[in-house]
């Protein structure tokens, strides 16, 4: 496809929406893919245009994933304010999740290097995924900063082992550009704050939600009666529905039941493994998806709702809709999610991928008469999108959160006119 015509537009509900067809191939004459992943000059052309053409007064990033971050360029060189909500961990990470080898990871290496080997293990670099297992991430990083002292000869993909090693740089360089950056757990703030982002810039702030109705108070339990197990989101391995299985067919004793629900097209090996896990039981039951205004009445058939994610989750806003239900959630042990769900308290936590003791919580659940009451009466309504548009409306009147004058341009690039 050419480059212009990747960009259409179209209303949705009254709303006019600039659309960008992504591919991932070369685009305005850059020459690494892995650069134009995070600094894609086409979309910035466009952006810079939009920017031109609407004139806004502020400017909200939610995701620059699949867009570029060079779009703050854009902004800063037309004097618009802007802000930014991570939504997970792209500005870290190349893959958004910092999970490699399925455990979580901490982020790239001083030059990059692990990022490096991660990249190429995920991609079309044949030949280097031959010594990624054999290669320290230590050695790695200096082949990196070897590449961007051009003290190596060119070799096949320099490019892009530039562009992945100087990603974080990059990207972090551009979020201290911006006026705010809203970061929605504790985690997030320390995830950016460590790789480089000015703490001043920091405004920390949960989502909002809405919810059609908010649920009733379990009150009792009748353990004379199957314990529903819940478990709504996306089938793919690092949401770790595979644990909860793992962990349900321990306790699959007729005295309980297991509901998922998420797309079963998207991850069709995983969707198989899973149903390896559940073969057998006629107690577990793969529901599909459901249309969103819906949640209130799926959460209402459960007696609570399980996140086994195996990587670090930002704050699934799943986890909301299950407290304003009053279904307690049980999820994994990671900072994002236990700033909301207190073990003992509104749920339960376990180590992440700790099937056998997920088991346990859930045949506590099932024997204990008064546990589920009083989790669920200890889950309390989290905030409404209007009280989270009204802190947002509040922040920008404040202005940028620390001086424009004093920050560092150096890198700021040229965008091409489209």
């Amino acid at each position: 496809m050419p480059d212009g015509e990747r960009f259409d537009e179209y209303l949705y509900e009254g709303i006019k929406v600039f659309r960008f067809h992504h591919a991932y191939v070369l685009m305005c004459g850059q020459t690494a893919i892995t650069e134009v992943e995070h600094n894609n000059l086409l979309t910035a052309m466009y952006f810079s245009r939009l920017v031109r053409d609407i004139a806004p007064d502020i400017v909200h990033f939610f995701h620059f994933g699949r867009l570029g971050a060079a779009m703050v360029d854009v902004a800063v060189k037309a004097g618009v304010p802007a802000y930014y909500t991570p939504t997970d961990f792209w500005s870290i990470c190349p893959t958004s999740q910092l999970l490699r080898d399925g455990k979580p990871c901490p982020g790239p290496s001083r030059y990059g290097g692990n990022c490096v080997k991660h990249v190429a293990e995920l991609s079309h670099w044949p030949f280097m995924k031959f010594f990624n297992k054999a290669v320290p991430d230590v050695v790695a990083d200096f082949g990196v900063w070897l590449t961007a002292k051009n003290w190596m000869p060119p070799y096949p993909l320099h490019r892009e082992v530039l562009a992945t090693g100087g990603r974080r740089a990059f990207n972090m360089r551009r979020l201290n550009w911006l006026h705010a950056v809203i970061a929605p757990t504790s985690l997030m703030t320390g995830a950016l704050t460590s790789n480089g982002l000015n703490p001043a810039l920091i405004n920390q702030s949960a989502y909002g939600i809405d919810i059609p109705r908010e649920g009733a108070a379990i009150t009792s339990r009748d353990v004379t009666k199957p314990l529903t197990v819940g478990y709504i989101g996306t089938l793919a391995p690092h949401k770790g529905c595979h644990v909860l299985i793992q962990a349900f067919r321990r306790i699959d004793d007729g005295r309980a039941r297991l509901k998922i629900y998420g797309n079963l097209v998207d991850f069709p090996d995983y969707l198989a493994k899973m149903k390896a896990i559940a073969a057998g039981s006629p107690n577990i039951e793969f529901c599909g998806t459901f249309p969103s205004e819906k949640i209130a009445d799926v959460l209402e058939g459960m007696d609570m709702l399980v996140v086994p994610s195996v990587w670090y989750e930002n704050m699934p806003l799943v986890i909301f809709s299950a407290l304003a239900a009053k279904r307690p959630p049980i999820v994994s042990d990671y900072p994002g999610m236990t700033e909301v769900v207190k073990h003992e308290d509104n749920g339960l936590v376990f180590p992440p991928g700790d099937s056998e003791t997920l088991a346990k919580h859930l045949m506590r659940l099932r024997d204990e008469p008064e546990l589920l009451p009083r989790l669920s009466a200890n889950c309390r309504r989290p905030k409404s999108s209007a009280e989270y548009a009204d802190e947002l409306l509040a922040l920008y009147a404040k202005g940028p959160l620390i001086d424009m004058a004093a920050r560092d341009y150096t890198g700021l690039q040229p965008i091409p006119t489209l």
